[in-house]
């Protein structure tokens, strides 16, 4: 279990806002096995091992197209412009542009068809990591930032993109090109082959040694466009947090140290990446050169043909051509294999609730709960529940009070499966919730939190979304017993408006009503309820009340709650100290005691006439 922040009943964030996982990037920035992340991105392209057979067939023909063509030009030169003969030189012409157009039919096939699959081997990994996440258990989003998870699912793939749909059948190509030559150049005259290969070595020393300098570079490029993504979201998300307290310089200070950092390695990887090219020109000539030079010097000693002469430079010129791709794609394909190994890294990563192999589904309940010497840890070192026994029964209110960071929140995170405790047990109905599945479990629950999540999306599906099933009059009932009905018609376009993402169009009284109606048309048997009535006015806090109390009818329910006129009729109120239950009883019985919940109260209402009667009746 991974170590909580100090708010633990309230996971995920951490110092300064930017949450525990604000460096996750800086973890998998090391490349740890390129081999396995390759084998791993081969698995998906070989579920098209005939449109791949296929782009080989075309990529192979490109190829020998290639090689004929400068060939026919020394046959050329060599038995028809030598001897004027001009018909025979327009047949080779003829010859040479069917070889060509071969040769483009060829690769404009390959590039098609590998665009093709590409696009689709990207979206199974795209879907097989969003699909994955949805499996994570929430610990795992508590220790990652939502920009860095992003930027697995847009720059790791786009960079996954630029090397299978460009540079894949390159490589293949160029691979091909090299080896071709170098029989064609041997079996034409060993002596010229071997001249035009002295600066082989050469180039094959600059494409590793300034290939292995970008390595490094495009992994960091990697891990810093996650960070810059990370700072990004994180302040769009919180950007009227931002204005409220005038911090624009501030982030602009943060954006700007991230941006430079960005393009310092961006910078650095690059320019070791467009230095091969005037490399491998210069070399390139140098090859031509000695050609020229040894050609000629053959060609007047009677050695060798104009014409063999006139096809060695196109070969040289040629050979160089497929070693700047390969050096190329050196860098594009490690700068995939540094994307690849996050998503991989991602994929790899289990979820820490799982059911049980014999898990069954929870049947349809009567909502009875019990607590049994639960003791619960986030880093299973600091305890957060300690030995907390109660039992809630069918249609129960249980009031759930206490100091923050007291362990209420976490109560309801494991009863919804969250987190899974330590030691005792939960059971609804008798049943353990560790017995059933994860999704029946959570079908039972309906939660209405302080800031509720909307979906950028109409106000009729936002209702929907507690249960898919339900018709449009269904929603409108749910918005109707929620009191959400009176101010949905008022709206632009009704229950067809579209909200902004998490409703910010919205006020925060209108967000939690459309929240009750959504746990209304879910129909859950137990509810909880996360502190729903807060940050609103006292006006809209009575209607929000009013829906809650309609909501809460024949269901068990857990309120969390600061305001604690809100629990007056409670069944029973846990007052929560350090994870332990301090006190219980009904709000009435608990003023009487006297006590840590008497004193919370009193507080809250210290001055009014409420605090006034309250001390003279007690």
């Amino acid at each position: 279990m991974t170590h909580q922040p100090p708010q633990a009943s309230r996971p995920g964030v951490g110092p300064g806002g930017r949450g525990p996982g604000a460096g996750f990037a800086m973890g998998v920035a090391r490349a740890k096995n390129p081999g396995v992340t390759l084998s791993r991105l081969a698995r998906y392209l070989l579920a098209y091992k005939l449109q791949l057979a296929l782009i080989g067939t075309f990529v192979i023909v490109g190829t020998v197209s290639s090689l004929l063509g400068p060939y026919f030009v020394g046959v050329a030169v060599d038995q028809y412009i030598r001897t004027g003969n001009v018909p025979g030189l327009f047949g080779v012409v003829i010859i040479l542009g069917f070889v060509y157009a071969v040769g483009y039919l060829s690769n404009t096939l390959q590039a098609i068809l590998m665009a093709r699959i590409s696009q689709r081997v990207l979206k199974q990994l795209r879907k097989d990591l969003f699909e994955h996440l949805q499996t994570l258990s929430l610990s795992f989003f508590d220790k990652r930032t939502q920009g860095e998870l992003m930027s697995r699912l847009t720059n790791d793939i786009d960079a996954i993109n630029q090397a299978l749909s460009q540079s894949l059948t390159q490589l293949i190509s160029s691979f091909l090109s090299i080896i071709g030559i170098l029989i064609a150049m041997f079996i034409l005259n060993a002596w010229l082959a071997l001249g035009s290969l002295l600066v082989f070595p050469l180039m094959i020393f600059v494409t590793v040694f300034i290939g292995g300098k970008t390595l490094s570079g495009f992994r960091g490029l990697q891990r810093d466009l996650g960070r810059l993504n990370s700072t990004m979201e994180e302040t769009i998300s919180g950007e009227r947090v931002v204005q409220a307290f005038s911090r624009q310089d501030r982030v602009l200070k943060d954006f700007d140290e991230t941006n430079e950092s960005v393009r310092k390695i961006a910078t650095s990887a690059n320019s070791y990446a467009f230095v091969i090219m005037p490399i491998m020109n210069i070399m390139g000539s140098v090859a031509i050169a000695v050609v020229a030079g040894l050609g000629g010097w053959m060609a007047v000693q009677g050695l060798v043909s104009i014409g063999v002469i006139t096809t060695f430079i196109f070969y040289a010129r040629n050979f160089s051509q497929p070693l700047q791709q390969l050096a190329n794609l050196y860098n594009t394909i490690q700068s995939a294999l540094a994307g690849a190994e996050r998503i991989f890294e991602t994929l790899d990563e289990k979820p820490e609730i799982n059911d049980k192999l014999d898990a069954k589904p929870l049947e349809e309940i009567k909502g009875d709960v019990v607590f049994e010497n639960v003791d619960f840890s986030y880093d299973g070192k600091t305890p957060i529940i300690k030995n907390l026994s109660f039992h809630a029964k069918p249609g129960q209110m249980m009031a759930l009070v206490g100091p923050t960071g007291a362990g209420k929140t976490t109560m309801v995170n494991v009863l919804s499966r969250f987190y899974d405790i330590q030691s005792g047990a939960i059971r609804i109905d008798g049943v353990d919730i560790r017995d059933v599945t994860r999704e029946s479990l959570r079908k039972q629950l309906g939660t209405v939190l302080q800031d509720n999540f909307l979906f950028a999306d109409t106000v009729m599906e936002n209702i929907r979304y507690g249960n898919l099933e339900a018709t449009d009059e269904d929603c409108m009932a749910a918005a109707k017993l929620a009191n959400a009905d009176q101010f949905i018609i008022r709206l632009p376009k009704g229950y067809k408006t579209m909200l902004t993402e998490r409703g910010s169009n919205l006020s925060q009284g209108q967000r939690q009503l459309l929240a009750i109606a959504r746990a209304i048309i879910a129909d859950p048997k137990i509810l909880i309820l996360d502190e729903a009535t807060s940050n609103v006015d006292t006006r809209t806090e009575i209607r929000i009340q009013e829906a809650l109390l309609k909501l809460m009818e024949g269901r068990t329910s857990f309120v969390i709650a600061h305001r604690l006129s809100t629990i007056r009729k409670a069944d029973q109120v846990l007052v929560i100290r350090d994870g332990e239950i301090v006190e219980r009883g009904t709000h009435d019985s608990l003023l009487v005691e006297r006590g840590f919940y008497y004193n919370l109260y009193m507080s809250q209402f210290k001055g009014t006439n409420i605090a006034s009667q309250s001390g003279q009746t007690q």
